[in-house]
């Protein structure tokens, strides 16, 4: 099926496969995936002065500050590739960061807002067990066969547990998640702009639940 451009925000716990999905929806849209979460890590991995700034509160499971996210998306977003649409992977995570979103995309406004729903209990199983190369970014899982010698197959990096995928912080995070971003789901659903998605189930299954939500809303509005 040929598909028209799509601008979306997919949402959700840390760990509840939105990256994976996001990847997916991008190649069935023709739209890029732009996570801010692999800008800041390639930020990290560089050395950047952003980068700099990000590890330290990044580690610690808490969101960088509005202002240098507001930024980095607003640069990426006028970027020609994103002409016909974008999916986004990340941001906005406060109400305050979605307001800013809005006036950044003015003349060409979000579609549609997909929350994935996967309980805690999942989302701290998945996020513990998580492995992440630390040259290429490449997520693995403990007991993958591509890495049970310790190498990423891709580009031959140590896959590592990331600092924020340590217990500690999976739990720091999922309370930043219910405090801060939580309220974006409101905000969104008084917009008539949100889709909660059951996100348990095969890659497969939950791919084919989004592209219904996004092929239903983008067929209602043509624009």
């Amino acid at each position: 099926m040929d598909r028209p451009g799509v601008r979306m925000i997919i949402m959700g716990r840390q760990g509840a496969g939105k990256g994976t999905q996001a990847t997916r929806l991008a190649a069935a849209c023709s739209v890029p995936h732009i996570s801010t979460g692999d800008m800041l890590r390639a930020a990290v991995r560089e050395g950047t002065d952003l980068g700099l700034r990000a590890k330290a509160i990044m580690d610690a499971g808490d969101l960088v500050p509005d202002e240098v996210m507001i930024g980095i998306v607003g640069e990426r977003l006028d970027r020609d590739d994103a002409n016909r649409g974008w999916i986004l992977d990340g941001f906005p995570r406060t109400v305050g960061q979605a307001e800013a979103l809005a006036d950044i995309t003015a003349q060409a406004p979000v579609d549609v807002v997909v929350e994935l729903v996967v309980p805690n209990e999942i989302v701290v199983e998945r996020l513990s067990a998580r492995r992440t190369c630390d040259s290429c970014g490449t997520i693995y899982s403990v007991g993958d066969a591509a890495i049970a010698d310790g190498v990423c197959p891709k580009c031959g990096g140590t896959p590592v547990q990331r600092d924020d995928d340590k217990p500690e912080a999976i739990l720091h995070r999922l309370e930043v998640y219910e405090r801060d971003t939580s309220p974006l789901l409101g905000h969104y659903r008084s917009l008539d702009l949100l889709e909660s998605v059951d996100g348990l189930g095969s890659e497969d299954e939950v791919h084919a639940r989004i592209l219904a939500v996004v092929d239903a809303r983008v067929a209602s509005d043509p624009s």
